[in-house]
């Protein structure tokens, strides 16, 4: 219920709407109930109009007024006969002038006329519902989308880790749509269905009390039986939404990796484990398939047991007692088989709901999932570096408790550029994540001039980074774009600079439509040294006070390096640099070298001085041309 109450909750800023929803369906019901009443003066007018005119007015009555003519006479009933008497005396008198005023012809051209208008009317406020219905269900499906995405660009790093991505786009795509699943049974079945069915059995207590309540003996195995299917429904159909996360997975990895897997020949592999995903999705589908078929059948057959019951006894009633007219009996059983098809239709809205709720459960998970980096609340929003940035007794270590940084002290003067190098798995890209607050330690603090980044106002404090990594990440659009990404308003010609800058102008000329060329997703369109090219202008257009690269030039060749390497010491001028380097020849002019070993500092200084001290730095670099590559002349030499 809980559940329930909080997806409702998303429906409340568009009440309005709802309300006139509902007022249109209360119509419906009532137009409905006003339909089937019509039986009564078209089979009195059209086989007992010799009857009608002899018995006058009080052998021909509506609907609503069998009950006083059939069961009012008892003293039980008295009382509520004698109290709404006059008004049913006033329908009466008006059903029995419209309709029996005039010869049979024109009475049955009469009868015809308000039945299509009748039909007239329900149809459109059936229409007028259901345009309403829909703009709320869509309204909170975007809503529910729109916040999932925020909730995701705002969660921490960490919060990806051991995460498929294929999984988070099925919580956005697939079970957003199975959540609307839930507002669909709620309001255009459970609602109108309840009603209809309400309706039609108020019309037949009006008749006979007693034929309705041999049927209620039938209600209760029914909503038993609909609260068991409910509970079951629920948990296999989340079951089906995670195997359809495991589909969407799958596909997303192959897509993504198609080069990798023709590269090594997995296409097959790729196919089976595809296959045997949509074969579970499959199992699981049918077995909550037949289980929520099983409910309609079930639910009709206990109303058609009650039906034939009181059709038996009724009938009796009608031939033997004398106690329901035969006209009254007709309309009472139309209106018992007029309420089988919306309790079915309800039982149908219930394992619509308890599927749908599934998939808001899962909604609600990535939605109440807290983002661990967050601005404070008194943050200070900082526009300028004008100091230094000092690690202090920095440690880290990420959920899996293994610790990666452990008691780092350094600190990093205005306009310094500083390299970071060790082996595999030292902490350098941890280092560097920390200062912009991709994570923050587990122990220790960073400061900017001072300040605790994590006093900073967090967007602020990005304002004043500019990023490339490793894996340039470009997005679907135009190389304009993707260099001004994040920049509203970015000028022509500034762009152009970047690029320039970064050694991209030329072959960013050479395209088909230049800037405004598109790129493909993750900028298939264009080479590892291009795109890492466009990475770089798109940092330099930022124009920020710190600059962090994780291994920019790592995927460039010779050429690309060398032109890229141009680009980076342009930029050095007047900004403060961190930057780690697979190629230890790109960081031999660095100010100072920061060399790291199992998440701790083990050397600092500048390169000659590192090579001079014969620690794990000249070793690193003993390895790396140790294949005959000659090493880089100094400048000296």
């Amino acid at each position: 219920m809980r559940l329930f109450l909080r997806l409702l909750s998303y429906v409340r800023p568009y009440w309005r709407r709802l309300l006139a929803a509902l007022f249109c369906m209360a119509v419906f019901a009532v137009l409905s109930g006003v339909t089937l009443g019509m039986i009564l003066p078209f089979t009195n007018m059209l086989f007992e109009q010799e009857e009608l005119l002899e018995e006058g007015a009080e052998s021909v009555a509506a609907p609503l007024d069998v009950l006083s003519s059939t069961e009012g006479s008892t003293d039980d009933a008295g009382s509520v006969s004698a109290t709404v008497g006059g008004v049913k005396d006033e329908v009466r008198d008006r059903v029995l002038a419209f309709f029996s005023s005039d010869t049979p012809q024109r009475v049955l051209g009469k009868i015809c006329v308000a039945l299509l208008i009748m039909f007239l009317v329900k149809a459109i406020f059936g229409y007028l519902q259901a345009i309403l219905i829909i703009s709320v269900e869509q309204s909170v499906i975007r809503d529910l989308r729109n916040g999932l995405f925020t909730r995701l660009t705002e969660l921490s790093l960490s919060f990806y880790h051991g995460q498929r991505s294929g999984q988070l786009i099925s919580r956005v795509t697939n079970d957003v749509v199975l959540v609307r699943r839930a507002l669909v049974a709620t309001f255009a079945s459970l609602f109108r269905e309840a009603l209809l069915a309400l309706l039609y059995l108020g019309l037949a207590f009006w008749i006979s009390w007693r034929l309705s309540l041999i049927t209620l003996v039938v209600l209760p195995p029914i909503v038993f039986l609909i609260g068991k299917i409910g509970q079951r429904l629920r948990k296999r159909s989340k079951r089906i939404q995670e195997r359809m996360a495991d589909v969407t997975s799958t596909l997303q990895e192959a897509i993504s990796g198609i080069r990798v897997v023709k590269a090594f020949g997995m296409e097959e592999y790729e196919r089976r484990r595809f296959f045997a995903n949509t074969r579970d999705f499959f199992r699981a589908t049918i077995r909550m398939e037949l289980l929520s078929v099983l409910a309609s059948p079930l639910t009709e057959y206990l109303g058609v047991i009650g039906v034939v019951i009181v059709l038996w006894i009724g009938a009796r009633e009608v031939l033997v007692d004398g106690v329901v007219s035969a006209d009254w009996f007709l309309i009472f059983l139309a209106a018992l088989l007029s309420a089988m098809n919306p309790l079915r239709n309800v039982s149908r809205a219930n394992s619509e709901l308890q599927v749908g709720l599934a998939a808001a459960a899962r909604v609600f998970e990535v939605l109440d999932t807290p983002p661990r980096i967050i601005s404070p609340p008194e943050a200070r929003v900082i526009e300028s570096f004008d100091e230094s940035i000092a690690y202090e007794s920095v440690s880290f270590s990420y959920d899996t408790g293994d610790e990666v940084l452990t008691s780092v002290d350094l600190k990093i003067g205005r306009g310094e550029v500083v390299a970071v190098v060790g082996p595999s798995g030292a902490g350098k890209s941890t280092l560097l994540d920390l200062l912009p607050r991709f994570y923050d330690p587990t122990s220790g603090r960073i400061t900017i001039d001072g300040r605790d980044l994590r006093d900073v106002d967090l967007a602020s404090l990005r304002r004043l980074m500019g990023i490339v990594t490793q894996e340039t990440i470009l997005f679907n659009d135009t190389v304009r774009s993707n260099i001004a990404y994040g920049l509203e308003g970015a000028r022509p010609e500034g762009i152009e600079a970047a690029a320039r800058a970064a050694n991209a102008h030329g072959f960013i000329s050479a395209m088909p439509q230049g800037y405004d060329t598109e790129i493909g997703e993750r900028g298939v369109m264009v080479s590892g040294g291009e795109r890492q090219r466009i990475a770089i202008a798109r940092a330099i257009l930022k124009n920020p006070p710190i600059l962090i690269f994780d291994e920019a030039t790592s995927s460039l060749d010779t050429e690309s390096e060398r032109l890229v390497q141009e680009a980076i010491e342009h930029l050095l001028a007047g900004r403060t640099v961190l930057l780690i380097a697979h190629r230890l020849s790109t960081i031999r002019n660095a100010d100072r070298i920061v060399v790291l070993d199992g998440g701790r500092i083990v050397e600092a200084g500048s390169h000659d001085d590192l090579l001079a001290a014969d620690g794990l730095y000249r070793h690193l670099y003993d390895m790396q041309f140790r294949n005959g590559q000659a090493p880089p002349r100094s400048e000296d030499e």
